[in-house]
């Protein structure tokens, strides 16, 4: 059976229709358009306690009626054959998804190239139980797959079925078809409510408006002009705004790891719930605006196939934001789990030293000191160094931020260089990933460095990518013949924990782990993660997260 038939118990390779509710959830607004246009007046005149219908058009007030009742009988209608028509399966490796009435479509995606699903679920389709799923497959807002709406159990267990089959495990041999049992998960870290208000309130906009209302004060003091407070206005209602929708947006932040890979939930009236395979990050940012540092907070973004196209709005910035705002220990979870394997001996030093660190320490190449006059205060901030696994680049004096490129996701790398930094022999090395909102660059180093690193770094690539022998993520990531079916879940003994419980005032329904160096192996490891069984859903086992 596939999971498109999970619940109606239908062949597999069958195609079926979303939710009979779809059409109404998504076509609510042309609905109360149409009935706002033609009952407005109505409204106003029953408040007024006037008659319904002016005596002016009472006569044409039969065909204003007729015209209303056939345009909204036309907009059901559409409705009505949008769902009839759209239709969805899921077989021989492909989610196909048709669409269309007069003009059909059919979108397509490879499982094995899914880069990451999407519950979404907007508050009207929320009160009805209802859930979207988003199949993002390459480096473009359009290639995304929606698939509208679906009830949400159904869209957890489509979810699970298609990352089980993404990641190559088939859970029954004799039979590869059957749906996933929903993988389990372990719960990493939960963003409280007041540290997003806190957050929020010593953000960069806030600082830009205070400097922007001081200046308003100072000039309407100076030229004795009340106008110029009227410009706070617009400024207020704009502030206002955005508070509100990255409140909206990051409010019940929780972050969770399972076989499936980094599972993200957030919102507050429009919930969305994000699945990010590992190994499907192509760069990380860790930021840190220059107010945090009194709470050491940071921000911690990535580019991921998908996310490109829509990273700069609202949405889009949201689906790329892997913590919104958290302490070092939740940033040192969140890398654990997207780097598994750091490539160094002592990773929690290299790490602090990127995020926080100055000078030539951990193995960090700095910009050489004759170019303190370019950059006074960043000279010394500015650097990068690579482990076996992954390329680090700092800078920033005021606004810190590390970024951290897999190697495997190196597609390119350039040396730039101006006609100043030719002066001070310098150069800038980038390195091209998918669109995002992170953008990898090393900054300022010297060009015999910088030209050493860029034959270096193409090497790495190049042997990482060669290692990189299957797209299914499983491969990947787990230990040789996981992947496969057999008899009896695998379970890799551990000798020692390499996870402990860290202390929190913070409410979370459980204590996120925290990452300790093993004493058997230097370095972290992420969480150990319950294996999805390939018989019986009740059994459990363990793989490395």
């Amino acid at each position: 059976m596939s999971v498109g038939g999970l619940a109606s118990g239908k062949p597999d390779g069958e195609w079926l229709r979303v939710h009979p509710a779809t059409p109404f959830v998504r076509g609510w607004v042309a609905l109360a358009a149409i009935g706002y246009f033609f009952g407005r007046d109505s409204f106003e005149r029953m408040l007024q306690g006037q008659p319904l219908i002016d005596d002016r058009i009472a006569g044409r007030a039969p065909w204003l009626l007729g015209g209303g009742a056939l345009m909204l009988v036309l907009a059901v209608l559409g409705f009505i054959l949008s769902w009839y028509f759209t239709r969805y399966q899921v077989a021989e490796g492909y989610v196909r998804v048709n669409t269309g009435f007069l003009f059909k479509q059919q979108r397509q995606a490879r499982l094995d190239r899914v880069q990451a699903i999407d519950i979404v679920q907007p508050l009207l389709a929320r009160i009805f139980g209802l859930a979207e799923l988003k199949f993002e497959v390459a480096d473009a807002g359009e290639s995304a797959v929606r698939l509208a709406y679906l009830r949400i159990g159904d869209a957890r267990q489509l979810r699970a079925t298609i990352l089980a089959r993404a990641s190559g495990v088939r859970l029954d041999p004799e039979h590869p078809e059957a749906a996933a049992p929903e993988a389990p998960e372990q719960l990493v870290l939960q963003v409280p409510p007041s540290r997003l208000v806190g957050s929020l309130l010593l953000s960069e906009q806030s600082v830009f408006v205070v400097l922007g209302a001081a200046a308003s004060v100072m000039l309407s003091a100076l030229t004795e002009n009340r106008a110029f407070f009227l410009y706070l206005i617009p400024a207020a209602l704009g502030l206002i705004a955005a508070y509100w929708n990255s409140f909206s947006k990051g409010y019940n932040f929780t972050a969770a790891i399972s076989p499936d890979g980094i599972r993200l939930r957030y919102g507050l009236l429009d919930t969305q719930a994000q699945t990010l395979p590992p190994g499907r990050i192509q760069a990380l940012r860790v930021a840190q605006p220059p107010l945090w540092r009194l709470f050491g907070w940071y921000r911690m973004q990535v580019n991921a196939a998908g996310y490109g196209a829509g990273a700069n709005n609202g949405e889009g910035g949201s689906r790329t934001t892997l913590l919104p705002v958290g302490k070092m220990d939740d940033v040192l979870n969140m890398l654990a789990l997207v780097l598994p394997d750091p490539g160094t001996a002592d990773p929690l030093r290299v790490f602090h030293q990127g995020v926080n660190g100055l000078d030539s320490d951990a193995g960090f190449v700095t910009t050489p000191r004759r170019a303190r006059l370019l950059a006074p205060l960043g000279w010394r901030r500015n650097a990068f160094a690579a482990t076996d696994t992954a390329l680090l680049m700092r800078s920033g004096r005021w606004w810190r931020q590390l970024v951290v490129v897999p190697h495997q996701r190196t597609q390119s790398i350039a040396l730039q260089q101006g006609p100043l930094a030719r002066r001070f022999g310098l150069a800038d090395l980038v390195l091209h990933t998918t669109a995002g909102p992170v953008a990898p660059r090393v900054i300022q180093a010297d060009i015999r460095e910088a030209q050493a690193l860029f034959d270096a770094q193409s090497a790495r690539a190049r042997a990482a990518r060669r290692r990189q022998t299957s797209e299914q993520w499983l491969a990947q990531v787990a230990p040789a013949g996981l992947a496969e079916p057999v008899p009896t879940p695998l379970v890799e003994p551990v000798p020692t924990p390499l996870v402990e419980p860290v202390e929190t005032n913070d409410p979370a329904p459980q204590q996120p782990p925290r990452l300790a160096s093993s004493p058997r192996e230097p370095g972290w490891r992420g969480p150990m993660l319950d294996q999805r069984p390939p018989t019986a859903p009740q059994q459990e086992g363990q793989q490395r997260g």
